[in-house]
């Protein structure tokens, strides 16, 4: 701006300036959520099905959610692990993989998940702790490149698994899904769930697009192996 210009003519331009980036921001937020939505349930059309129908495969990757401060998970977190529990007792996997959040040495979301299951009659060896499935990519790409995975069925709520399957697959997993809806009773829970997955859906095409590796890649682990070994 050039020097001496009236004080009245700067905030012009300022407001101007402003309403621009305000009206850019309106139309490109909306237009990348509806276009990553679309991405979204193409790549995962065909690839999600009901409990009782869905494909056999080798292992289930349950997705974690909150754990409440005594260990306990959360309802949502709890719906999926039953899928799984059902998955194994019906045979259709033979192991668990259980992704989540442990950054912190008091939050640990793969150790509830496991113990969880084990509690309700999971073998504790058929059951494999992923401590650094801080989102969903990560959990995805972890599974693929640090546990070995090849073909799996993936585990969450339903308004989160069309996301779930296409970043597995497209982390190059034979992934299919069940998505969980006993929870909708929470409805408010729900509802803020399914409106945080719109934003999530922008984030997944960035992590994709970028080709970002996980927070913590680290070694290869055998834990699905041995699992599928005993």
């Amino acid at each position: 701006m050039p020097p001496g210009s009236p004080p009245r003519t700067r905030r012009r331009r300022w407001l101007w300036t402003l309403l621009i980036v305000a009206v850019a921001f309106v139309v490109a937020v909306p237009a990348a959520v509806v276009g990553t939505g679309i991405w979204l349930r193409g790549a995962a059309r065909g690839h999600v099905h009901p409990l009782a129908t869905v494909p056999a495969a080798p292992v289930a990757l349950v997705l974690g959610a909150q754990v409440y401060p005594d260990g306990t998970p959360s309802p949502f977190l709890a719906a999926r692990l039953d899928l799984a529990r059902q998955l194994y007792d019906a045979g259709t996997v033979r192991a668990v993989l259980v992704s989540g959040d442990h950054r912190e040495w008091h939050y640990d979301e793969p150790g509830a998940m496991s113990r969880w299951l084990v509690e309700r009659g999971v073998p504790e060896r058929k059951v494999v702790q992923d401590h650094a499935g801080f989102d969903t990519y990560d959990s995805c790409v972890r599974a693929k490149k640090i546990f070995g995975v090849d073909r799996m069925i993936v585990v969450t709520q339903q308004f989160h698994i069309d996301r779930a399957v296409a970043l597995c697959r497209d982390a190059g997993i034979d992934a299919v899904g069940v998505g969980d809806e006993t929870v909708k009773r929470f409805g408010r829970a729900w509802d803020y769930g399914a409106f945080r997955e719109q934003l999530a859906g922008v984030k997944a095409a960035w992590d994709v697009v970028t080709g970002r590796d996980p927070v913590f890649l680290g070694p290869r682990e055998t834990g699905v192996d041995d699992a599928l070994a005993n």
